[in-house]
């Protein structure tokens, strides 16, 4: 994949002649990798795993947001999972956002888009999503998110896609929809867009916008000081949104389910996993690391096996086979 090549001011919403000069392209004869000045990830650790550990993370928080739909409305489900991350999160982030506070101030914009986005738009568009529509209209449509990654990587930054990454695209497509039709793709005719399916394709557009936009993040940020700024920019959006939600007169059901569900929340698909996609895409690309998505159904069914007791099926795994060949296949493909 053309991943991480030189972007030209020329593509709308490009960065600024300083910015890319701000970046340093490494990488000998294999695909350029632009470096943002982030702390290098730990030696020994692939982007690839920390792609793999945030769509296992991601899974358990589709399910876990469906199962608890009637006890948690969506915009409290949102604003306090971000509130409790933000609680574990800022005692960390606080002391290095201080330290580069200029930067941050120069780049307010673009991290408040970004907050905007990733914390605030993409979980409270699946969160209400879910509300109305099922588990498995909610993992097909989110599915689409590697095409629509791709799609404004091409337009944005000008990447390409080579015919070995399109093979590798639809065969992963086509492991997930083996998945989640369990085998039989005609049961594809039946399904039926609802409010909720609205609600999860915006959730796509804002997690692609938010993945492609990674790329004008302000260089040299730390990781924690990234979250430590966006978190709290999410919140702030989404506060009038929970208040709206209160006085509607929606409220969340206080018991330990619902403090375990948040503790989760916070933890996994928020904090980790941020930090693990946010670090993968500076190093792979958008377009690549987009690709992983197609692991959460591979995830969705694997927990299902070990902690719901349910049976493996043939088409299960096939379809398993079918995305680890379409994500092996795409990996390859990184020339132009």
């Amino acid at each position: 994949m053309a991943t991480d090549q030189p972007l030209t001011s020329g593509r709308v919403g490009a960065p600024t002649a300083p910015a890319l000069s701000a970046r340093r392209v490494t990488g000998g004869g294999g695909p350029a990798r632009v470096d943002n000045g982030n702390p290098r990830r730990p030696k020994g650790v692939s982007p690839y795993l920390l792609l793999a550990a945030a769509a296992l993370f991601w899974s358990g928080n589709f399910v876990l947001a469906r199962a608890m739909r009637e006890a948690i409305p969506p915009l409290a489900m949102a604003f306090w999972r971000w509130c409790a991350a933000a609680f574990l999160l800022l005692p960390f982030a606080v002391p290095r956002v201080w330290a580069q506070r200029r930067l941050v101030l120069d780049h307010l914009p673009v991290l408040f888009a970004l907050g905007t986005l990733g914390v605030a738009g993409f979980n409270t568009l699946v969160y209400t999503g879910l509300q109305t529509t099922t588990a498995t209209n909610g993992v097909l449509l989110n599915s689409s998110i590697p095409v629509a990654i791709m799609a404004l990587s091409w337009a944005f930054l000008g990447e390409r896609l080579t015919l070995r990454q399109g093979l590798g695209v639809a065969a992963s497509l086509a492991g997930v929809l083996v998945i989640v039709t369990r085998g039989e793709p005609g049961t594809l005719w039946d399904l039926r867009l609802a409010q909720g399916d609205l609600w999860i394709l915006a959730a796509v557009v804002a997690w692609a916008l938010y993945t492609v936009l990674l790329r004008a993040r302000p260089p040299g940020l730390d990781p924690l000081a990234f979250l430590g700024v966006i978190v709290p920019m999410g919140v702030a959006v989404l506060l009038p949104l929970y208040l709206w939600e209160l006085a509607d007169g929606a409220r969340m059901r206080l018991d330990a389910a619902t403090a375990a569900s948040l503790a989760y929340f916070a933890v996994f698909p928020s904090i980790l996993s941020y930090l693990f996609w946010n670090r993968a895409v500076a190093e792979v690309g958008p377009s690549r690391a987009g690709l992983f998505v197609h692991l959460m159904p591979v995830f969705g069914t694997l927990l299902s096996v070990v902690f719901l007791g349910e049976q493996p099926r043939l088409y299960q795994g096939a379809g398993i086979l079918l995305i680890f060949a379409g994500i092996s296949l795409t990996l390859r493909g990184s020339g132009p």
